[in-house]
């Protein structure tokens, strides 16, 4: 079984959870005889690739010319409002943006092909996305594959006109959509090339049921379209709790994750002030980034907790697993959470969760402490109890343990291997 496969982030290139799952995915299928060439927009280094065959789109862009990006918006027409898209984009930055009219023209994309990828998500995304889909074609025109597999909206263009040229079964993973990111303030743009990718698939592999709900109700799929492949965590871990010393003596809960109104980093902070009142021996962190981080810093002011809580900014690689092995309780209030690794790393270093009812990862998490993520009182009363209950936080610790035994890449990707056949094989 051969596989091209679109993906936009690979370790170590990761912006959030999309490039770890690609990694742990990949190398399940690897393990089950499974050839992969996985198309990045920019390859620098192959380091986690060994497993596979990594390939930027910027080693082939001399073959993408303007005759091709034309022909291309004339037939994907959800490309042809360009607009400067990035995955993470909120309502007002997308509002701030228009207001400056750096909305991108056929002639400023046209004039970027003899740019490098940069293959990230600035500015310049969208012409990215559109000369990346050239590529995918090119690519799946001049070599053979059984299967096309396309991850999430940036590269569901890519596997659509991969499959126009080839005529494989086009596979679209979906670990995350836009009424996840913005609610009810959808990017039409960013829904629109969704819903195309959508359409267009032989199968849709969502990472949750929760995700497959909104899929049916939110962009009108037939259900039967869609198969659930819940992700999973790697268990490998460099550092033990007892290597790790905190310069503090308090309690740590942690909060790892885009600081934006998708992952419910206010009501995690609302939360924090309700313990402090009761129990001042705690400390809260906040890892991460995003369009809130100031009015979180601000909220943090106001409730007069900046002794008692910490904003660590972006972390990565091993400052993510040294602050995993220093907390002693991880926090996931996410107002909408397609899936949600976060928690089940957590586990793998012994840290108790308490996981939003509104996530997906609460569907194999049978044992977790779940809440809805409004309910700020509940989440401050389960964070005081479990911290000050050290019967409970063990068995909480070996519930997740023995979770994480059921939980592995392996049987997700003898999952997508059995619809890959399936496909290969003209069934559904």
């Amino acid at each position: 079984m051969r596989v091209l496969m679109f993906g936009w982030e690979f370790p170590p290139y990761i912006s959030g959870g999309l490039g770890t799952a690609c990694l742990g995915l990949t190398k399940g299928l690897a393990g089950l005889g499974t050839d992969i060439l996985f198309v990045l927009p920019r390859l620098d280094s192959d380091d986690e690739g060994k497993h596979l065959t990594l390939m930027g789109a910027n080693q082939v862009r001399a073959k993408v010319g303007i005759s091709e990006i034309l022909e291309l918006r004339q037939r994907i027409s959800v490309l042809e409002v360009l607009s400067p898209l990035r995955p993470y984009l909120t309502e007002t930055e997308y509002r701030t943006i228009l207001e400056k009219n750096e909305l991108l023209t056929t002639e400023r994309i046209l004039g970027e092909l003899d740019n490098d990828f940069s293959g990230g998500y600035g500015d310049n995304l969208m012409a990215e996305i559109v000369r990346y889909s050239v590529v995918g074609a090119h690519l799946a025109a001049t070599d053979h594959f059984d299967i096309i597999h396309a991850h999430d909206w940036m590269t569901a263009p890519a596997g659509i006109e991969a499959k126009r040229v080839s005529g494989k079964p086009l596979v679209v993973h979906a670990h995350a959509l836009e009424f996840d990111r913005s609610g009810e303030h959808v990017n039409q743009q960013v829904y629109d090339i969704e819903r195309a990718g959508f359409v267009a698939a032989d199968r849709i592999v969502a990472v949750s049921h929760y995700t497959k709900d909104v899929i049916v109700k939110r962009y009108g799929i037939d259900s039967a379209k869609i198969s659930v492949v819940h992700n999973a965590v790697s268990k490998e871990r460099r550092f033990s709790q007892m290597q790790i010393s905190k310069p503090f003596k308090e309690k740590l809960v942690l909060f790892l994750g885009r600081i934006t109104f998708q992952k419910g980093p206010d009501y995690f902070i609302e939360a924090a002030a309700k313990v402090l009142k009761k129990n001042p021996n705690v400390r809260f962190a906040m890892a991460g980034t995003g369009d809130m981080f100031p009015r979180m810093v601000e909220r943090m002011a106001e409730l007069r907790i900046a002794d008692k809580f910490h904003f660590l900014g972006f972390v990565r690689g091993a400052d993510v697993e040294r602050i995993y092995a220093m907390s002693d309780l991880y926090v996931m209030p996410s107002v909408s959470e397609p899936f949600g690794i976060t928690p089940l790393e957590a586990m793998v270093y012994n840290v108790p969760s308490i996981v939003s009812k509104q996530s997906g990862v609460a569907e194999i998490l049978d044992n977790a402490v779940k809440i809805d993520f409004w309910d700020v009182d509940r989440l401050a009363f389960e964070i005081l109890d479990i911290l000050g209950d050290e019967k409970r936080a063990k068995k909480l610790i070996e519930q997740g343990m023995e979770t994480l035994k059921t939980v592995k890449w392996e049987a997700a990707a003898e999952h997508v291997l059995r619809i890959y056949n399936e496909l290969a094989g003209g069934g559904r």
